[in-house]
């Protein structure tokens, strides 16, 4: 065998292995407490976070009182859940709770490519809430796809270029339908993200449809979910589902408004998983 046919070979089975870790899709429930305050990362994201969902890492890192405010808002996810938040409160607050929680992993690691040159990212327990160390695989798959299935996708933003938009606010109980459907809409009108295609009958979509499709499925199928937040010009064609669907590559450079993760590769991507 070439030189080059072996590369290709331990390509398609690195990416491969790259699959089966990223998207195990296991957790453990989580629980929190009930009245967490989030007006305070509501003011950081303002502050740090573009229109284009971009973060500004290298200011925040040097600005010691938003780090120490960050941390002060983690810190009353800790406590014993006592008195455990349900229905969208128990929601929002691990949803706030992911990202505010990535924003300060990558913090302490910038400047970093990309999520996946840190350690156990995703499935490592450090994190305190509710009394224990969690991961942030238990928020997203051990608990916030049960509690609000399909809703949890547009609202997770896991540090990487290809995720849905950071919102520039904090989700709260009593507007959190309306700010999931605000997430999914903006989500779905990012055309370097999601691609309808009327012309040619053809979709090319976020990979998040296909690692979660059960999800999607469980909620009345992908077109039901496309037809009702893809942007209005093209919500009939997307509710039709007659068209093929292709899923785009993801980009998981790091979502710096500075130049980290500009031209994060699929080889990085690869090395990073397989020998870091």
């Amino acid at each position: 065998m070439s030189v080059k046919n072996v590369w290709i070979v331990l390509s398609m089975m690195g990416f491969a292995f790259i699959s089966l870790i990223t998207h195990a899709q296991t957790g453990e429930n989580v629980d929190v407490r009930s009245g967490i305050d989030h007006q305070e990362f509501e003011r950081l994201l303002k502050k740090y976070v573009n229109d284009q969902a971009l973060v500004n890492y290298s200011a925040w890192k040097q600005n010691a009182a938003d780090l120490t405010a960050l941390d002060d808002y983690l810190k009353q996810f800790a406590s014993n859940a006592e008195y455990p938040a349900a229905g969208n409160e128990k929601a929002i607050s691990l949803v706030n709770a992911y990202n505010a929680l990535v924003l300060r992993w990558i913090l302490s690691n910038y400047p970093t490519e990309s999520i996946w040159q840190l350690k156990d990212s995703f499935s490592g327990k450090r994190n305190e809430i509710g009394g224990r160390k969690v991961s942030l695989d238990d928020i997203e798959h051990g608990t916030l796809r049960a509690l609000i299935g399909y809703r949890t996708h547009a609202v997770l933003v896991c540090a990487a270029r290809s995720c849905p938009p950071l919102q520039r606010f904090a989700y709260t109980a009593e507007k959190f339908d309306e700010q999931d459907d605000t997430a999914y809409r903006a989500w779905l009108a990012r055309e370097d993200l999601n691609k309808f295609l009327p012309n040619e009958k053809k979709v090319e979509i976020s990979s998040i449809f296909k690692w979660f499709k059960q999800d999607f499925d469980n909620a009345g199928g992908l077109p039901n979910i496309l037809g009702r937040y893809a942007p209005k010009s093209v919500r009939e064609f997307a509710a039709s589902g007659n068209y093929q669907t292709k899923y785009l590559p993801y980009d998981w450079g790091l979502n710096d408004q500075g130049s980290h993760g500009r031209h994060y590769s699929r080889a990085q991507l690869f090395f990073d998983n397989i020998f870091k």
